[in-house]
């Protein structure tokens, strides 16, 4: 195993490891917790710390070591959680997990909280020689030089044998740590097994090979000892005997003389539970989960196999209907079995890219942490529907617009604490994340309790920065639409987290580049609600097969309102090239897919045409085609690694004739087709000589 991949795995378990962190947080928080809570706190960010160390990341190690030192007093029952203590151990899990991955890039900086962080766990644990150092922890000692002391008595105690798995290595385990641990609860007698060793030719780095066993002497506990391996559960073999008495007949200066141990010896023992305080629950243990991690590139490699199986269905079933074959051949039931198990498959495939969004949501949690410190407001930070999956590229790419719009709630939605107050509402403000599946979709909302949109306030802003005409009658939905616009902003300063005037233009760039939309919705003094919806893959897609000249487009089918055959009445030229289309007492304007597209046209007046009115940039637009052929689910192909970028085109496909059809981005057409008609309007005002 090589360096970098060993740190992909300690970065791996990492995030595992914060999930942890957060999820016995917001326990604590919500006064759910038991001294098993605060375990499992603790564990996690001594496991990150001991990991942290055996790759040199000092600054981790040093944090998480005087973090560690703090929640020790608290499970140790010589620190209470107050809520300025909770507060504390919150931001502080917010800091391990940003300087976690700052160490993923050399030469980050380290987070500018660090330095204050640590300065208030220092002085909350009673300075900074409370718990020693954590450099004291990682210098390597040799076990003969600890110091021992052998009692001449007989004593009560315990004869323990240790064998270390090759895990217990990697995941920054020291087995010195483990019998300094040892040592500290009477006198110990250390025998280390080296017998296992093999010769340098045949030697294994990746191997674990040394052996102990330990005579503790004094000791009265049998837990306090089990507690010194709680952390190396699972990675080492575990003996623990009691020992009723041990006649004291040697010398405590002779010479301990290694023993050969059979591997037949050293079984695994399950760690007994703790007595819990009484005012704690005892803990619940969860089954152990068998985790495998995949390269992501054979995951995607397999999910383009998977769609060419698919395209090859669809081929042979066009081959099958154009031979005249029956429907109730047995090639034909062959082939429905065919088409069922490349479905099957495809769902299977698409599972494994599937994860829940509780990772992303946790860290959400931090982005309004640090907005509402930054400006001074109390915010209660809701999640819902964290189990709800999405495919893993849509979820990385969701981070940052989520962060935008999560600031924005905080920074513009939720009032000040004092104004609050002024108008009945609690102090503390509450902005919620939420997500669900609905309709072959996943819905995204991010509801806060604010004072809501200002229609009047953006109007005049986007007024005055050119956005709008003064005499632009705008319905409310195109109201809000306006903070999606390159350089809109309400805000009266510019501030480290607003004002100038970028951020949701980026956000509905990222949300229909992932083949999704983004609304509002806002009541003034009650809050506002953005609601993201998304498609569950970006491998597949519902879409409408529409004729365009000589030409096979697909429309998204999440876009698309309705098809309608109107009548001659119903369309209306009202300058020369631009029409509308009459829908029950509302005109929609026309978009000629084939002149913008360059194709040729049978007609120019639209009367023997289909439209199909798409819902595009919170606005309808109405598609004239040629004619539509069929409803199907695609398999989409990008065209910026194969061919590159085209205005109004999101992806290919391949239909089952072989031929390629483009596949076209309703919000990208809707913009070029706006960009077309004020170019016309534009000539038509200019005058003519």
């Amino acid at each position: 195993m090589t360096l970098d991949s060993l740190r992909e795995t300690f970065f791996a378990e990492c995030e595992d490891l914060i999930e942890s962190l957060t999820e016995n947080l917001e326990l604590v928080a919500s006064h759910e917790w038991d001294a098993e809570t605060i375990n499992a706190i603790f564990r996690a960010v001594h496991s990150i710390k001991g990991s942290a160390g055996a790759f040199g990341f000092t600054d981790l190690v040093d944090f998480a070591h005087h973090y560690e030192t703090t929640l020790d007093l608290i499970r140790s029952d010589k620190l209470d959680i107050s809520n300025d203590v909770l507060r504390l151990i919150i931001r502080c899990s917010d800091n391990l997990a940003e300087l976690v991955e700052g160490s993923r890039v050399e030469g980050s900086p380290v987070p500018e909280a660090t330095k204050d962080l640590t300065a208030e766990l220092i002085q909350l644990s009673g300075g900074p020689d409370a718990a020693g150092s954590p450099e004291d922890e990682f210098v390597f000692t040799p076990v003969a030089a600890l110091p021992i002391e052998i009692s001449l008595e007989p004593v009560e105690g315990f004869d323990i044998t240790l064998a270390p798995q090759p895990s217990l290595y990697l995941s920054g385990h020291d087995p010195l740590r483990l019998i300094s641990g040892l040592d500290k609860l009477g006198a110990l007698t250390p025998e280390c097994i080296v017998d296992a060793v093999p010769t340098l030719d045949d030697f294994n780095f990746d191997e674990s090979y040394l052996r102990w066993k330990l005579k503790l002497r004094g000791a009265e506990d049998e837990d306090a000892v089990r507690d010194v391996f709680q952390f190396v559960d699972g990675h080492c073999t575990l003996e623990i005997t009691p020992v009723l008495a041990e006649p004291a007949n040697e010398p405590h200066d002779a010479p301990v003389e290694p023993v050969a141990a059979k591997p037949e010896e050293l079984q695994t023992v399950a760690p007994q539970p703790r007595a819990q305080p009484a005012k704690s629950s005892p803990p619940t243990q969860k089954a152990a989960q068998s985790t495998l991690r995949v390269d992501p590139e054979r995951v995607d490699r397999l999910i383009n196999s998977v769609g060419e199986l698919i395209i090859n269905h669809a081929v042979i079933d066009r081959n099958l209907k154009e031979s005249g074959l029956v429907s109730n051949s047995e090639i034909t039931t062959a082939l429905d079995d065919y088409g069922t198990l490349a479905r099957e498959i495809q769902e299977g495939v698409m599972a494994i890219r599937a994860q829940p969004v509780k990772s992303l949501f946790q860290r959400m949690g931090r982005v309004v942490r640090e907005a509402g410190e930054a400006t001074g407001k109390k915010v209660t930070f809701v999640t819902e529907g964290e189990a709800t999956e999405i495919d893993k590229t849509m979820l990385e790419r969701l981070a940052d617009p989520l962060t935008h719009m999560l600031r924005n709630a905080v920074d513009h939605g939720i009032e000040a604490p004092a104004r609050r107050q002024e108008t009945g509402k609690p102090e503390t403000g509450t902005v919620r994340l939420s997500a669900a599946h609905r309709s072959g979709h996943v819905v995204i909302e991010i509801i806060d309790d604010g004072a809501g949109l200002n229609r009047e306030r953006l109007m005049q802003k986007a007024i005055e920065k050119g956005i709008i005409t003064a005499d632009a009658k705008l319905s409310e939905g195109e109201v809000y639409a306006l903070l999606f616009a390159p350089g809109f902003s309400t805000a009266e300063s510019v501030t480290n987290l607003s004002g100038r005037g970028v951020g949701m233009d980026v956000v509905k760039t990222a949300i229909t580049s992932l083949g999704g939309k983004v609304g509002i919705t806002s009541s003034p003094g009650q809050g506002s609600a953005f609601t993201i919806s998304l498609p569950l893959t970006l491998a597949v897609l519902d879409g409408m097969i529409v004729e365009v000249g000589a030409e096979t487009m697909v429309l998204p089918l999440s876009s698309i309102v309705e098809t309608i055959r109107p009548a001659a009445s119903d369309i209306q030229e009202v300058t020369p090239g631009e029409w509308v289309l009459s829908v029950r007492g509302t005109f929609v304007p026309v978009v000629n897919l084939n002149a913008l597209m360059g194709l040729e046209q049978t007609d120019d007046d639209h009367t023997n045409r289909v439209f199909v009115l798409i819902d595009a940039n919170d606005a309808t637009i109405a598609v004239s085609v040629d004619a539509i052929q069929d409803q199907r689910q695609v398999v989409i192909k990008s065209l910026k690694g194969n061919y590159g970028a085209i205005t109004g085109i999101a992806a290919a496909t391949i239909l089952g004739d072989g031929n390629i059809a483009l596949i076209i981005d309703p919000e990208a057409l809707s913009g070029l087709a706006a960009s077309q008609r004020a170019a016309q309007s534009q000539h038509s005002l200019e005058p003519q000589f």
